[in-house]
């Protein structure tokens, strides 16, 4: 029988390849349940990078990559749960969830694959219903004491910003004990999961640094305790290495702005430098951020936002004793442990300004290129 359901799907580009996709509003419809499935009524969703990477097809053509005709995207939200298949016990119906994005998992739980991105065969939360397994929600407190729209804004960077610091922190304490550095410098650059992560660093008695060159995102950043540093002070930071090495012009230009930026750095850790870099950008702040760790310090990364490819000296790293962690989102145990802190401890966003509503997701996307959106872009899909 299956079930109807409204949808904002991409379609699959040209034979061509990669020309930048928009989304079309039209029915799908999902097959019946199997026995460790539920269906699900999205509330509020979050648009996320991996949403738009889909859209410019770049760094893949998920619609190709998937062998499919059309792709429902979105892998973050808070949905209510509509139907149970028979072997679901964790889930009842009219239960609230966050969604875990597991598309496919390895044999430890960790994520390959994301629902609603490059996992084949599944549709995301863009749409009124969905389909999931058990493993693919995790639930919300049955009396909690945020709203289901700060759940939503929480349900995939918090999540991944959680895994990333116990790990980033971890490595850290194997290299440098409490009692050496009980306070670390942790900085970092990026979106709405580097605000999440420096957050929590905070919480963990760390000193934290947020960079931004946007106004109404360095007042959240110090309102939530966290050192806001403007980054226009020392311009546009966009290392290229070919260029660099053949324009003198860009070299002079270049050397000024690192200059200024780490001298920033000295000043604001008296001249410890940074012991944790969250670098959520990638290849043209790379450099930047290698020079501004301290001997034994960590880079920390669960993705990137502008340059996939980075180099450098291995000898230089190896010397200095930098550890360099990636992560990839999370497991299923990460997202119940990280809502049970969140809710302990107000770990949480703040209700975005302005939410999105299902009809306007296309102003959502223009918005989100166009950097309008904040850290939490939020949008309703069968709203409360």
């Amino acid at each position: 029988m299956g079930y109807s359901a409204a949808a904002w799907v991409l379609p699959a580009g040209n034979a061509g390849g990669a020309v930048h996709g928009s989304l079309v509003r039209e029915q799908i419809v999902l097959e019946d349940l199997e026995p460790n499935e539920v269906l699900a009524a999205p509330i509020y969703g979050c648009w996320e990078a991996n949403m738009s990477h889909a859209l410019a097809r770049s760094p893949i053509d998920v619609c190709r990559f998937r062998g499919e005709p059309k792709v429902v995207l979105g892998n973050s939200g808070v949905v209510s749960v509509v139907k149970t298949g028979d072997n679901v016990t964790e889930l009842s119906v009219g239960q609230h969830a966050i969604v875990v994005p597991n598309g496919v998992e390895d044999q430890w739980g960790y994520t390959v694959k994301a629902l609603g991105y490059d996992a084949a065969g599944r549709s995301g939360t863009l749409a009124t219903l969905v389909k999931l397994t058990h493993r693919q929600l995790a639930p919300i407190p049955a009396r909690s004491r945020f709203p289901l729209l700060a759940w939503a804004a929480f349900s995939s960077r918090y999540v991944t910003a959680w895994s990333n610091w116990r790990l980033a922190l971890g490595v850290f304490r194997l290299l440098v004990s409490n009692e050496q550095c009980p306070a670390p410098h942790v900085w970092g650059w990026g979106g709405g999961t580097t605000f999440a992560e420096l957050d929590l660093a905070r919480r963990h008695g760390c000193r934290t640094a947020m960079l931004s060159g946007n106004d109404e995102n360095l007042e959240l950043i110090a309102r939530r305790g966290i050192t806001p540093v403007d980054r226009r002070l020392f311009g546009e930071l966009d290392w290229d290495e070919d260029r660099y090495a053949k324009d003198s012009n860009y070299r002079r230009e270049y050397r000024q702005r690192e200059k200024l930026f780490l001298r920033e750095v000295r000043r604001l850790t008296d001249a410890e430098m940074v012991q944790i870099f969250l670098d959520y950008i990638g290849g043209p702040v790379y450099r930047a951020t290698l020079m501004a760790l301290s001997r034994e310090g960590v880079i920390a990364t669960a993705g990137w936002k502008k340059g996939m490819k980075i180099s450098y000296l291995r000898a230089e790293e190896c010397i200095a004793r930098h550890q360099h962690i990636h992560s990839h989102y999370a497991r299923h145990s990460d997202a119940i442990e990280a809502i049970a802190y969140a809710e302990k401890t107000g770990w949480m966003p703040d209700v975005p300004d302005r939410v999105y509503s299902f009809d306007d997701i296309p102003q959502l996307v223009e918005d989100y290129i166009n950097s309008k959106t904040g850290y939490f872009p939020c949008f309703s899909i069968n709203p409360e």
